[in-house]
């Protein structure tokens, strides 16, 4: 239920944070991982640590800002690999800034890359993913659930998220394709680790509110990964689970 030999997976800013730990986890699970993102060093690095645990693992430059380089991209994972079975749309951004304050321009690079990049990789993939039946995993975040003062680009497109996965689930589900969204609470990334230095007592409102007692990692999702790229979840699409540590329950 929980193999992934011989599928293939693309995983849009796989080389770091929470997409580099989900590719972990299709890695050891038997995938062959492409990691798509823009900085060289980082790509090649997670590609190694891909290559220890066992896959196949390739990179793949991508700009997930740009239509064309999404596409390119993707037909290039079709023309190097032969197939598409597992789609992560994990790669974004934020802006910290109260909504008065943020550009057009702002609002709408950060609606960019978390937003749009996934509709058109999803519809990128599309084909690819119907020949066999196929997993999307869209990644929101616990700001698809609640509202920020510092976060309205970001809340706003992590929102979206969620009913762009509903509306994919819904769309796919006869072309055996299940998309789901994992909604991640607060953990120890290079954004988030920006986010401590700029909010002060965030730390502390993060542990106090999450009844784990601490900070997510990038390995806790590893196993969600699995569980959503693989059979085990077959009959289960357009949900968003959230992977938090119990933050959302909280009251």
């Amino acid at each position: 239920m929980f193999d992934l030999t011989g599928k293939v997976a693309l995983v849009t800013g796989g080389n770091g944070g929470i997409g580099l730990g989900m590719a972990r986890g299709l890695a050891r699970a038997g995938a062959r991982v492409v990691v798509a993102g823009r900085d060289a060093a980082k790509l090649d690095a997670a590609v190694a640590e891909l290559q220890a645990l066992g896959s196949d693992a390739i990179a793949l430059t991508m700009d997930v800002a740009d239509e064309s380089s999404i596409k390119a991209g993707v037909a290039q994972v079709a023309q190097q690999c032969g197939r598409l079975d597992i789609l992560v749309n994990n790669a974004g951004t934020t802006v910290r800034k109260p909504p008065q304050a943020l550009s057009l321009d702002e609002f709408r690079h950060v609606l960019d890359t978390n937003l749009t990049s996934a509709f058109i990789a999803s519809k990128a993939a599309y084909p690819l993913l119907k020949a066999r039946g196929g997993k999307v995993v869209n990644i929101g975040s616990m700001l698809s659930i609640f509202g920020a003062s510092f976060a309205a680009a970001y809340g706003a497109s992590k929102g979206g998220i969620v009913q762009l996965t509903k509306s994919l689930a819904s769309a796919w589900a006869a072309d055996n394709i299940q998309v789901n969204a994992v909604l991640p609470g607060w953990i120890d990334t290079a954004l988030t680790q920006g986010a401590r230095q700029q909010l002060e007592g965030l730390n502390e409102r993060v542990l106090a509110r999450t009844p784990a007692g601490r900070w997510g990692q990038p390995a806790d999702f590893e196993g969600i990964a699995v569980f959503l790229a693989g059979p085990a979840s077959d009959f289960v699409t357009g949900t968003a689970i959230p992977v938090d540590g119990g933050f959302s329950v909280q009251i």
